[in-house]
């Protein structure tokens, strides 16, 4: 019995002990790693893979085990989001950011003199502010929820979940001003891997409950699998993707856990339905407007009369 507990305990510790390792490869790695503009893309892929591994070790519910099609599914949506996802937050919001910097001239060399750890911190800050602000939004107006609907139809979490999600979405919340601030590269790398580790172990099927040090400020599995409750209105809280603080913050923390996930019957999505989910209202009105072209033309005449 006191072994069991022993282990569960070092279990529970996984989640904050990886946190710990990015920021310690990020602050002492070597200096041919850290220069290299591949290590961030191996240390965020190694995170997902790692996090994939535990789930086979520590099991957290059996019915969100991975299976070949979600294997396939998954991994057409990270490679997605680290490719074209990538590029177009590169080209449209991150590149535009930095030509508006320097034609206003705005400097923001402070960052570069604060402590390491205070840029690391800052990193997490802004990006996950935005996060929560966009995910919240995403939650309570409707045009915004039919992009992110498709995320909460899946009906299992693991490593990568976080990744899946119509492209709309994904573009969407991959916003910020990061680009505004001057890092360090190694600070700004070391807040993007710590962001990771967080995520990926609350979309994780691994039984970690970590110590409520960490879980005040970080979001869990515990927090984030009731957000991907079957409920809708109990979908309407712990928006922080990363920062569990905000939702404390702002009042929309809410305690609880939901081993039952996804929504409209826990009906899950292909890869196209999810493509298509925000259009389904226009998809269908053209339906039915082709089916029975007579009610359709009735209904504008009938628009059109006054009241």
């Amino acid at each position: 019995m006191q072994n069991a507990l022993i282990k569960q305990s070092l279990v529970d510790l996984l989640p904050p002990l990886m946190v710990a390792l990015v920021v310690a490869f990020w602050a002492y790695g070597p200096e041919a790693l850290l220069s290299s503009p591949w290590t961030l893309i191996a240390t965020s892929s190694a995170i997902t893979a790692i996090v994939l591994g535990l789930e086979f070790v520590f099991e957290r519910h059996a019915g969100w085990r991975m299976n070949k099609q979600e294997f396939f599914t998954d991994l057409f949506y990270v490679l997605l989001s680290a490719t074209v996802i990538a590029w177009l937050t590169q080209t449209l919001a991150e590149d535009p950011l930095k030509a508006l910097k320097t034609s206003l001239g705005i400097s923001t060399q402070w960052v570069m003199h604060m402590p390491w750890l205070a840029q690391v911190a800052l990193v997490i800050v802004i990006l996950e502010f935005g996060q929560y602000w966009m995910h919240r939004l995403m939650h309570n107006v409707t045009p915004f929820w039919l992009t992110h609907a498709p995320h909460h139809h899946i009906t299992q979490l693991n490593a990568a979940k976080g990744a899946v999600g119509n492209p709309i979405e994904l573009f969407l919340i991959s916003l910020s001003v990061l680009a505004l601030f001057d890092f360090d590269n190694t600070a700004l790398f070391a807040g993007l891997n710590v962001l990771g580790v967080v995520s990926t172990f609350a979309h994780a099927n691994v039984r970690a409950n970590p110590p409520i040090w960490y879980s005040f400020v970080f979001t869990t599995i515990r927090n984030h699998s009731l957000h991907h409750s079957t409920d809708y209105e109990a979908t309407r809280c712990n928006y922080g993707n990363s920062l569990i603080l905000l939702d404390r913050i702002f009042g929309t923390y809410r305690e609880g856990e939901s081993a039952i996930v996804g929504q409209d019957e826990r009906r899950r999505l292909s890869i196209v339905e999810q493509a298509l989910f925000p259009f389904q209202p226009l998809i269908q009105r053209y339906k039915a407007r082709k089916s029975d072209p007579g009610d359709a033309a009735a209904g504008t005449i009938e628009e059109a009369s006054p009241a």
